[in-house]
């Protein structure tokens, strides 16, 4: 019973903060249990659709000029993330398996003269997904990519160039079985 009180205000607490911000709009969303939204205060652009639901332990992330966009009963299952520096858009009637991750940057580094990795900078790229697209359960979506409609990404495929519309991707790799001695 406590648990159901604690995650009630918790979900209250996150639709509170999308609508006190500026630069958030949406229509009708349902959150589940420790969902979190952290949203700079100098967002470019949130726009959540109708009818989109986010699961359990989901953590959304828009960093200062940054876009976010949700299309209509768009689904994500659990443990999902959405790490946004510059620009993702997601279209109308995509659905995530769990753990998905999107990531439209990564870190600044050089290699010459010498080796040095930024912790605070970093180099992005815009991610588009399609409508109508299936990402499957463990599936990473790196900066740069742009994924079709009506496309599926099989489960545990990081994807790293674009996938053209109408196009399932899958995860090949093979099982080698030993038998012990």
């Amino acid at each position: 019973m406590l648990y159901e009180i604690l995650a009630k205000l918790q979900r209250k607490s996150q639709i509170s903060l999308l609508k006190k911000h500026p630069n958030v709009s949406f229509k009708g969303i349902k959150l589940g249990i420790s969902d979190h939204f952290i949203l700079h205060e100098n967002v470019k652009k949130v726009t959540i659709g109708n009818g989109v639901s986010f699961r359990n332990y989901v953590h959304v992330l828009v960093q200062q000029n940054a876009t976010l966009e949700i299309g209509n009963n768009f689904f994500m299952n659990n443990f999902c993330s959405i790490n946004c520096l510059d620009s993702i858009s997601i279209g109308d009637n995509t659905l995530f398996g769990e753990n998905v991750k999107l990531y439209d940057h990564n870190h600044a580094y050089q290699t010459h003269p010498d080796f040095k990795l930024s912790h605070a900078e970093f180099t992005t790229s815009p991610i588009r997904i399609g409508s109508n697209c299936w990402l499957g359960s463990n599936v990473t979506v790196l900066k740069g990519v742009t994924i079709g409609d009506n496309c599926i990404i099989g489960a545990g495929c990081t994807i790293y160039k674009d996938v053209p519309s109408n196009t399932t991707v899958i995860n090949h790799q093979e099982l080698i079985f030993k038998e012990h001695s």
